[in-house]
Parts: C-alpha cells; sequence; structure tokens
C-alpha cells in the first residue's frame, strides 16, 4: 500500500457563516485517504469543541491522526474566507492557533523514521512560525521517503524568500499556480520570466524532478527536465475555488506515483 505523510494546518474556514474543516495539506491528505492512500497527518488542533469535532472528521475520512496533537492553551485555528463573485477567496488567516505550534514528541520522530513513506507533503503557510520551521526542517531530512511534495501555496503576506527557497532544496516535487509563479519570479529570480523559464531554472537551481503550474480555466503544465506536458481542464461552472488546488494535488500526485 502507498504510504504518504503530510504536514500543516489543520483549521476551519468560515464562508458564510458557516464552519467548513480545512487546511491545503489536510485537504490533500484526506484526498489521498479517499483514493485508498494510507495518508498519516502531523497538526495540532485545541482543546475545544472546533478540535474535537476535527478529528471526529479526520478519522472519518479516514485519516491516521496519532500525529495530530492538541495544544493546552492555543485555540483551533480559524479562517475567514471571502467569496468574490467568481468563487474565487480571499482568505484573512487567524494568528496563534494550535497550528502554529505542532508538537511531535521525540518517540513519535522515531516511529516516522523507522517506516518508509512514498511521499511527504507540505506547504509555506505553517511556516510562518519559527518553531514549526525548526521541526519541518529537522523532520524531513531524517525521513526514509521517495519523493518530498512542496505545494507553495502563498496565503496572504505569511511567506518569505529564506522559506521558500529552503524548502525548494528539501523538496523533488513542485507544485504551484500560476499567480505564485509570477510571484516567486520576482522573489526568487529577481524577474518576471515566463513559465516555461521558470520551470527550467527552478529544475536546474533545485534538483526538482517534477515541476506541475496550474493555470485554472486553462489546465496545467508539468515539465519533469525535459519535456513539458499541457493539460486541459474539463470546463465547469464555477462556485468556489476553495480547495481546488488541493483536490488537484491528490489527483496529481497519485498517477506520478504509479508511473
Amino acid at each position: 500500500m502507498i504510504k504518504v505523510l503530510s504536514f500543516g494546518e489543520l483549521l476551519w474556514d468560515i464562508i458564510g457563516g458557516k464552519a467548513y474543516i480545512g487546511g491545503a495539506p489536510f485537504n490533500l491528505a484526506s484526498h489521498l485517504a479517499k483514493m485508498g492512500i494510507q495518508s498519516t497527518y502531523i497538526s495540532s488542533v485545541g482543546k475545544d469543541d472546533l478540535g474535537e469535532k476535527a478529528l471526529k472528521i479526520a478519522k472519518y475520512y479516514g485519516l491516521d491522526t496519532d500525529y495530530i496533537s492538541i495544544h493546552s492553551t492555543l485555540p483551533t485555528g480559524k479562517v475567514n474566507v471571502f467569496l468574490d463573485k467568481k468563487g474565487n477567496p480571499q482568505y484573512t488567516i487567524n494568528k496563534n492557533t494550535a497550528w502554529d505550534e505542532i508538537i511531535l514528541q521525540d518517540n513519535f520522530k522515531n516511529v516516522l523514521f523507522k517506516e518508509y513513506w512514498d511521499a511527504f507533503c507540505f506547504g509555506t503557510l505553517a511556516q510562518r512560525t519559527k518553531s514549526n520551521r525548526e521541526l519541518l526542517y529537522g523532520l524531513i531530512p531524517q525521513l526514509n521517503c521517495k519523493y518530498i511534495f512542496y505545494d507553495v501555496n502563498l496565503r496572504q503576506n505569511f511567506y518569505q524568500k529564506e522559506w521558500i527557497e529552503h524548502s525548494l532544496k528539501l523538496s523533488n516535487m513542485l507544485k504551484l499556480n500560476e499567480e505564485e509563479t509570477k510571484i516567486l519570479s520576482e522573489l526568487l529570480l529577481g524577474k518576471p520570466v515566463t513559465k516555461e523559464e521558470f520551470c527550467q531554472i527552478i529544475y536546474s537551481e533545485y534538483d526538482i524532478e517534477i515541476i506541475c503550474i496550474t493555470l485554472g480555466e486553462n489546465g496545467s503544465i508539468v515539465y519533469d527536465g525535459q519535456d513539458f506536458f499541457g493539460f486541459l481542464e474539463q470546463k465547469v461552472k464555477v462556485v468556489d475555488t476553495v480547495g481546488a488546488g488541493d483536490s488537484f494535488s491528490a489527483a496529481f500526485y497519485f498517477p506520478c506515483y504509479q508511473g
């Protein structure tokens, strides 16, 4: 069985006054579990009703929740989401929440290090705290893992050049969207470049094996170091794009691994 370990935020998106469980790496881990992959998630929730509900839902989805800690003082994360007329979201992400201090005891780390993982998945947002970055950067090099999958997933201003560069150095699979490609071109390369040039430069400088850029209604492109592959999206009526990239990542990763 394919085994995937994921790390990051576990929170509730508040949309139109209703709470929906989320967090990009959590969404990805949940989709993988639904696809029959053994999916384990590392995060933290608060000692509150939302935290309790989050754990129940995670187990219902089929996730291994042994590494989701319950924080004694910080609350479960919340994000206020506003959707524009096209269903595109704008986020207000609350600070000082449980997933900002993900806790992983040494005995749990030792168990993870002894396992073989087909992939480890993470993003940028959970790196906004020093403690999470230290945990993440110390964890990845010690894992026995085939693929390190980095979904850039920029949110608000919770990213820095140093974090992204470090994440790229640790990874061999990269996924980002068209807007993030423009941001990283300026941030990392100091100038705007085409999507194709971006892929070629990042591939050569960071030894990334596979790069995927999603293009919204225009599909996606994938670069493997030699060739570019284009994939068209099926035309649908867009109501809400929250979590769309995460479901794409799950569907993208599975055939990549199978191949």
